[in-house]
C-alpha cells in the first residue's frame, strides 16, 4: 500500500492516500464553485479535467461565519486563494473496486448557518472501518444557501445535496461502493434537509434509505421565506433580489444575517414561532421543487419504497440551555409558552404533565419537543401511515449531568469522534461514562451500519399503537416509546409548513 490510491471519475482522475488501510479521498470537487454568476444559481456540474487532480485536503467551507477565505469579500468570485472550490465531497473507503459495499452519505447539521465537512467530529474513518464507504461533503449555507430570493431557486444547499448524491450515483462503484444500496444520514439541519430530500422529486432514485436524527420541525412558507430575507437584504439598504444581492460579498451578507439573528424574536407576532429559534433559514416548501412538508407528503405515500430510520435524543435544547447565558429569562419563558404552543394554556399543561420539573425545565422541555422530539416522532407517525417501513429511536444515554442527552450526542457517538479521556476530563461526567462510552458507540453505530447494509436493525418497525422504539442507554434496549407525557400533549398537534403570520 505505498502506491497511493488513483480513481478515475466521470470528471477526471483523482489521488487519494491510504491512511491506516482506509483509501482516503478530500476535497473532490462535485460541482463547480458557486461564486458570479452562479453564486444564486442551482449547482452545475464540475468541468472534467486533465491530468491527476490530488485529493489529500479537506476543500475550503461555504461562506459562513469564521470562513476567512477570499472570496468571503469577493464579487466575481475570482479570488488565488481556492476558497472558491467549496463545494466538494470526501470519501472513505475500506475496499477500492468491486467491492459493492453499502455507501452512506453524511448530510452534516449546523442551523443551516454552518458546514464545514473538514469538522474533525465528523471524521469518517470509524465508520468506513466498519464496512462501509463514507461520503460527506460539504453545501450551501445561510443567505447562499437558503434564503427565498427573488428569481434564484430556492433550497440551493439542498440542490447541491443532491448534485453531491448524484456524484456518488455516477462515481461511487469505483470506489469500493453500491450506488444501489445508498443511505442518506444527518443530523439536526441536515436531518430537516433528508426529510425534504425524500419527497423531491428531483432526489428520486438517489437513495435506498434514510436516517433521519433530530430533524427540526421547520419548514417555511415562500410568503415567510420572502419576509426574512427582505428583513436581512434591508440591513443593507438592497432588496432580495440576485440583481442586487450580487453586488453584496457573502461576508456582509453573512454579517447582515447575524444581525437580524440577534433581532427575530421581535418578529415573533408575524414571523411565528420559528422566530424564537437559533436560525432564521429553514426549507422552503415552493410547490415545485419541495412539493409539501414531509410530514403530510409521506402521509400520503411519498418515500414509501425508503427505508427509514428516525429519532432523536431525551434532552435536546439542553444544548442551548447549558451554554453559558443560556439560561431563559422570564420574558424567554413567557415568549415560548405563548408561541410554541400546541394548546391554549401550554404552561398549566406541562406543569401537570412534569409536575416535579422547574419552571426553567418546562421550557427547556417545550423547546425540546416543538423543535425536535414532536416532529421526529410525528414523520415516523406519517412515514408508517403512508405505507413505509420505519425505526425509531431515542439516545438517552449521556456522559455529565450538565447537558445530559443533548441536542448532537448522537453523532459523536455514531462517528466515535468523542473519546473517553475527553469525557473523563468533563468536570461534571458521571462516574462509569468513560467507561460506557465506548460500548453506547459502538452499539450506535452497529445498529447504524446494520440499517444501511440491510434495512433490518435488531428491533421491530415502528407503529403508532406499539410505538416500539430503540432506547440507547448504557445498555440498548427495546421499549414503547419512553417520552409519553410529550406525545399526549402534542398528539393532536399538526406540523405542517410555517407560514407569515400577518405583514406589518
Amino acid at each position: 500500500m505505498n502506491i497511493e490510491p488513483e480513481i478515475r471519475t466521470a470528471a477526471g482522475v483523482v489521488r487519494g492516500r491510504w491512511e491506516n488501510t482506509l483509501a482516503v479521498f478530500r476535497g473532490i470537487p462535485y460541482a463547480e464553485p458557486p461564486v458570479g454568476s452562479r453564486r444564486f444559481g442551482a449547482p452545475v456540474a464540475v468541468q472534467r479535467w486533465d491530468g491527476i487532480r490530488d485529493a489529500l485536503e479537506f476543500g475550503p467551507p461555504v461562506p459562513q461565519v469564521a470562513h476567512t477565505g477570499s472570496v468571503m469579500s469577493s464579487l466575481s468570485g475570482s479570488v488565488d486563494d481556492g476558497s472558491a472550490e467549496c463545494l466538494s465531497l470526501n470519501v472513505w473507503s475500506p475496499d477500492l473496486g468491486a467491492a459493492g459495499l453499502p455507501v452512506m452519505v453524511w448530510i452534516q447539521g449546523g442551523a443551516f448557518l454552518e458546514n464545514n465537512s473538514a469538522n474533525p467530529h465528523c471524521d469518517g474513518a470509524t465508520l468506513a472501518r466498519s464496512g462501509v464507504v463514507l461520503v460527506s461533503m460539504n453545501y450551501r449555507v445561510g443567505a447562499d444557501g437558503f434564503a427565498h430570493i427573488a428569481e434564484a431557486p430556492d433550497n440551493r444547499g439542498i440542490l447541491d445535496q443532491i448534485a453531491a448524491l448524484r456524484w456518488v450515483q455516477a462515481n461511487i462503484a469505483a470506489f469500493g461502493g453500491d450506488p444501489d444500496n445508498v443511505t442518506v444520514f444527518g443530523q439536526s439541519a441536515g436531518a430537516a434537509c433528508i426529510a425534504a430530500l425524500l419527497v423531491m422529486p428531483m432526489a428520486a432514485g438517489l437513495f435506498r434509505r434514510a436516517i433521519s436524527q433530530s430533524m427540526p420541525g421547520t419548514y417555511f412558507s415562500g410568503r415567510l421565506a420572502a419576509a426574512i430575507s427582505t428583513t436581512i437584504a434591508a440591513q443593507l439598504g438592497v432588496r432580495a433580489t440576485v440583481g442586487e444581492l450580487a453586488r453584496i460579498t457573502p461576508r456582509a451578507l453573512t454579517d447582515a444575517t447575524e444581525v437580524v439573528i440577534q433581532k427575530m424574536p421581535e418578529f415573533v407576532e408575524s414571523w411565528g414561532p420559528m422566530a424564537l429559534t437559533p436560525t432564521p433559514f429553514s426549507p422552503v416548501v415552493d410547490g415545485t421543487l419541495l412539493p409539501d412538508a414531509p410530514w403530510r407528503a409521506l402521509a400520503r405515500g411519498a418515500a414509501h419504497d425508503i427505508d427509514l430510520l428516525i429519532g432523536h435524543t431525551r434532552d435536546e435544547y439542553r444544548l442551548y440551555t447549558s451554554r453559558p447565558g443560556g439560561e431563559p429569562t422570564d420574558a424567554q419563558m413567557t415568549a415560548a409558552f405563548d408561541h410554541l404552543a400546541p394548546a391554549t394554556d401550554t404552561d398549566r399543561i406541562y406543569r401537570t404533565a412534569y409536575p416535579d420539573a422547574t419552571p426553567e425545565q418546562r421550557y427547556e422541555l417545550l423547546n425540546t419537543d416543538w423543535l425536535f422530539r414532536m416532529p421526529s416522532l410525528h414523520l415516523a407517525d406519517a412515514a408508517h401511515t403512508g405505507g413505509g417501513r420505519v425505526r425509531l429511536y431515542e439516545l438517552c444515554w449521556s456522559f455529565n449531568r450538565e447537558q445530559g442527552a443533548a441536542h448532537c450526542l448522537d453523532f459523536l457517538l455514531i462517528f466515535g469522534t468523542l473519546g473517553s479521556e475527553e469525557v473523563r476530563a468533563h468536570r461534571s461526567a458521571h462516574p462509569n461514562a468513560a467507561n460506557e462510552i465506548t460500548h453506547v458507540s459502538h452499539r450506535m453505530r452497529t445498529d447504524w451500519v446494520t440499517f444501511a447494509t440491510t434495512g433490518e436493525p435488531a428491533w421491530a418497525p415502528y407503529d403508532p399503537h406499539t410505538r416500539t422504539t430503540r432506547v440507547y442507554n448504557a445498555e440498548a434496549t427495546t421499549r414503547p416509546y419512553p417520552e409519553e407525557p410529550s406525545r399526549r400533549i402534542w398528539s393532536t398537534h399538526q406540523f405542517d409548513t410555517l407560514d407569515l403570520l400577518h405583514t406589518d
